[in-house]
């Protein structure tokens, strides 16, 4: 029962915290700064644990929150100054650097390393960058707005989609939906947390009256947003079975680490960005 009081208030402020982040651009900037330094940190934490890895940490944190803000700049108007090219230059001389550094360091395995350190920018550093491309959308005029509800829609759709799984699953769950790494999950479970997102998303084209995107374009995200927010749950939990690890981490209470958090929305935001640059072709 504490546990689940536990879980329940953690729960509460983390979705909070993120809601309001998105009403201010500086806030949201901020906010996933911190999660993408944190959710770094705590990786190269673990796969440092592994025999004959050592990943700089603290470079590879650095690095991957500058290259957030690198985003943040090339996206939006929140700052002036140089060509916005320019930004991602010292993102590229530390990733160089991590490279070179393999040659002096005299580690046991540095393709390990270095492997391990690519990863890092490439499955946490991006993903969360990536929501700078749907927060800062340009208008008819030519101008740069902050745009609210395309990136928290992503997360609406997320936890939607997993509170719908786990009522449904609880309910009707019988076959497993990959019992191989992840033996909680249901097709039923799957299917109807589908369900309760597609009716979001109907929700969110009725209220807007057809303002931003139609209402098969809201549908269509949703669905990407479900299909690859399994993938990235999926794909964390093949991460911590190979590690041995229940949790990734213990920064959230009840709920375990940053990774355990956000391990659906480092696919979910990347393949959405995808998806809306896409219609925005045809």
């Amino acid at each position: 029962m504490k546990n689940l009081i536990i879980r329940t208030i953690t729960g509460v402020i983390f979705v909070a915290a993120i809601v309001a982040s998105f009403l201010r651009p500086d806030a949201m900037v901020l906010l996933f700064s911190i999660v993408t330094g944190l959710t770094i940190w705590e990786f190269t934490g673990l796969v440092n644990e592994r025999e004959n890895v050592t990943v700089n940490r603290f470079i590879s944190t650095v690095a991957g929150v500058y290259f957030f803000y690198a985003m943040t700049y090339f996206c939006s108007d929140l700052y002036g100054g140089i060509a916005k090219s320019v930004v991602f230059i010292p993102y590229l001389v530390s990733i160089i650097y991590l490279l070179i550094s393999e040659l002096y360091l005299r580690h046991d395995d540095p393709i390990e390393d270095w492997a391990y350190t690519m990863l890092a920018q490439m499955y946490i550093a991006l993903p969360f960058s990536l929501l700078n491309v749907l927060a800062f959308t340009a208008t008819p005029n030519g101008e740069i707005a902050f745009n609210t509800l395309l990136p928290l829609s992503v997360f609406v759709f997320l936890w939607v989609n997993d509170t719908g799984a786990y009522c449904v699953g609880s309910l009707l769950g019988h076959h497993k939906l990959f019992p191989r790494i992840s033996p909680g999950k249901s097709w039923e479970g799957s299917i109807g947390g589908t369900i309760f997102v597609l009716a979001a998303a109907w929700a969110i084209s009725t209220y807007l009256d057809g303002e931003m995107l139609t209402l098969w374009a809201w549908l269509g995200l949703g669905l990407v947003v479900v299909i690859f927010g399994t993938w990235g749950d999926l794909v964390e939990s093949l991460f911590k079975r190979t590690l041995g690890i229940k949790d990734s981490g213990n920064i959230l209470p009840g709920h375990g680490g940053m990774l355990d958090r956000f391990d659906s929305s480092l696919l979910a935001i990347p393949a959405a960005v995808v998806y809306l640059y896409t219609l925005s072709l045809f």
